[in-house]
């Protein structure tokens, strides 16, 4: 057989070899590094035999799928290792994932110091070399392994594969799990980990099933790369959302209150209204949308005619006991509903498309307790709702429009370098969870592959993302820890125009069905403050600041002369505050920065005699003085225009 090498080097061997072998007979070095194999694309385990002509790539941990076979073998690591500390445990999932890796078990909750302990457990298991074997066994055999292991989430996992199914395990020492692979030959090939955290999770993301304990890890083939992950890790802290979000006074939550649902302080609301004030104007008078208001909660008949009912029903708070009470609300998951009935309400001609409606929307979603996080995943939030009731032959040109006031959103906020596209498919191997034919959905994915294409743009297409009733182009960005987020979708529904009996009058006088785009402009406007504070590590641009402006009296003596420049600025729609506190003047400089206010204006005597302010901005440091109508004219030219200024190193205030 003839072997085909990623440089294009060709070898030949006389019977099947296993990719191990071929990289050992390549040279020793690549077989130590090696962490998996790839058959004519396809990534494999080491062992696995080569048996006819292919071409082969030989997969280290410079390789991200070479890396992901390195990470699945540190979860078994530390599944081992658990097992050896608290042979109670039970065991369950352990994938790597893009960060790492992450193992659950069914036990009591880990501390640091057992997180700790299980380091130096891993180290033991490293260092003892252990032989990672691959066996095979018929699904009868596996589920009584796995039975005599008492190890019952195994075996629920089993019983789920069809017979005649291949069922794979990986045994190191004394532990075996259930696992596909790929894996390193032998624990020795893990050089370099850490146990990141602990937290709580659901077997199988389900809260109604077993509470169970999730360890997250990460792990590299050498030292180095392992200390720049780390440090990465630190930096990414330490630009948290949830971190610096509570440490500059914008949100907070409460326990009685609930999990998902937190509390905007003065300074959280002023962001949220300043975004949703432009937005709004930009809409409106700029893009050609009509603003609409609804309710909050409608009736279940509303929901099982859109299909949310029978589709989305569990991720709804439902008001009320359909089998006692007459009528059920439920909170709207979601607006389109209720937009397609204000369409309704007046006839409309063909000349009338295409019909943009808009509404800064506040939705409910019942999202399980273990996905929530800070801003990002909550159970209340507010976004920039909108659905287009357009002709057909408006498709294209309307879908283009949405990208490019989603673009011009994301350019403004100096956000257009962070973002992907996805191209969100049904899954035609689950068609149940889906409204409409495959023909329907080849059509309309196909024109939202077009109009990606034809803007230029780079997208990935993912299976089984689709909303129920049509495709979607999803703007994604990844927080500080490199969780991806949707941010923004833009959905094609050819279907919704039929089932709610929504039409145009055509050019001939008759009925027309339209179609609906339903898209968000921004987003949901709490998880954008996340990525904002997130992106600039909580120094907004200016146009955004709670506070623009700190007025800074050097003493009590110029006291009114820092109240009138205060009012000056307020008079000229400047949000800023005079800090009147008999602290010495370095302190209140400190104070300021720590607090990233935009602009400090230190006032004296000299000041007060010129009519001037001492500047002091986060972007140059000390900028002089000025007449303080130069300043006004200065930042509200920044304000006006959203300039985002580069901010540049400054010496510690005295």
């Amino acid at each position: 057989m003839i072997i085909t090498l990623k440089d294009g080097t060709q070898k030949e061997y006389k019977e099947g070899m296993s990719v191990y072998e071929i990289a050992a007979d390549i040279s020793e070095g690549l077989a130590r590094a090696a962490c998996a194999g790839q058959i004519d694309g396809k990534t494999v385990d080491l062992r696995t035999p080569v048996t006819q002509d292919c071409e082969l790539n030989i997969l280290t941990a410079k390789d991200p799928e070479g890396l992901h076979a390195l990470r699945h073998t540190a979860s078994h690591i530390l599944a081992q290792a658990v097992k050896r500390l608290y042979p109670q445990a039970k065991v369950t999932i352990g994938p790597s994932i893009d960060e790492g890796f992450y193992y659950d078990f069914d036990t009591d909750p880990f501390s640091r110091e057992d997180l700790d302990a299980l380091e130096a457990e891993m180290k033991k298991i490293v260092k003892e070399g252990l032989e990672i074997k691959r066996f095979t066994l018929p699904r009868d055999e596996a589920i009584a392994l796995m039975k005599e292991k008492y190890e019952p989430f195994k075996v629920e996992l089993i019983e789920e594969l069809p017979e005649g199914e291949e069922i794979s395990f990986y045994e190191q020492g004394e532990f075996t799990d259930l696992c596909a692979g790929p894996h390193l030959m032998s624990t020795k090939g893990v050089k370099a980990f850490k146990l990141i955290s602990s937290s709580m999770a659901y077997w199988r993301g389900d809260e109604n099933k077993a509470r169970l304990q999730r360890i997250y890890g990460t792990a590299y083939d050498n030292k180095d790369d392992l200390k720049t992950h780390l440090q990465r890790l630190e930096d990414a802290k330490q630009r948290d959302h949830n971190k610096l979000g509570r440490e500059m006074g914008l949100f907070t939550t409460v326990d009685i209150i609930g999990q998902g649902l937190p509390l905007f302080t003065p300074k959280g609301t002023r962001i949220l209204m300043t975004l949703q004030r432009w937005i709004e104007d930009l809409e409106d008078f700029e893009w050609g949308y009509v603003r609409t208001k609804t309710p909050l909660m409608a009736k279940s008949d509303l929901y099982e005619l859109s299909g949310h009912w029978g589709h989305y029903k569990d991720g709804m708070f439902v008001l009320g006991d359909e089998e006692l009470d007459k009528e059920v609300l439920a909170l709207r998951p979601m607006t389109c509903p209720f937009q397609y009935h204000v369409y309704k309400n007046f006839q409309h001609s063909y000349k009338d498309m295409p019909y943009r409606m808009s509404e800064t929307s506040t939705l409910f979603r019942r999202e399980d307790s273990g996905e929530m996080h800070g801003l990002t995943r909550v159970r209340q939030f507010t976004i920039s709702e909108g659905h287009l009731i357009i002709r057909p032959d408006q498709t294209e040109e309307e879908l283009e429009r949405c990208i490019d006031l989603s673009n011009y959103v994301f350019k403004t906020l100096g956000l257009q370098d962070d973002v992907t596209y996805r191209l969100s498919k049904w899954d035609p191997n689950n068609k149940d969870k889906y409204e409409g034919d495959e023909e329907y959905w080849n059509t309309t994915q196909d024109a939202l592959r077009r109009v990606m294409k034809e803007k230029g743009l780079t997208f990935t297409e993912a299976e089984g993302e689709a909303a129920f009733y049509g495709p979607k182009i999803d703007i994604q960005a990844k927080n500080v820890y490199g969780k991806e987020d949707t941010m923004v979708t833009i959905q094609l529904d050819c279907a919704n125009g039929e089932v709610f009996d929504m039409y145009y009058i055509d050019e001939e006088g008759k009925k027309q069905r339209p179609y609906i785009i339903h898209r968000t402009s921004l987003g949901c406007y709490e998880r954008t403050l996340a990525w904002l504070i997130e992106k600039y590590a909580g120094n907004l641009p200016t146009w955004l600041c709670p506070e623009q402006v700190r007025v800074l009296p050097i003493s009590d003596k110029y006291m009114d002369y820092a109240r009138s420049v205060g009012d000056k600025l307020k008079a000229h729609g400047i949000l800023n505050s005079v800090d009147e506190r008999a602290e010495k003047i370095g302190y209140k400089i400190r104070e300021a920065r720590l607090e990233r206010i935009p602009y400090m204006l230190i006032v004296g005597e000299k000041e007060r005699e010129d009519g001037t302010v001492s500047v002091r901005s986060r972007y140059k440091g000390e900028e002089g003085a000025k007449p303080i109508d130069d300043f006004i004219a200065e930042i509200s030219e920044e304000i006006r225009t959203k300039e985002i200024r580069k901010i540049e190193a400054q010496p510690e205030a005295k």
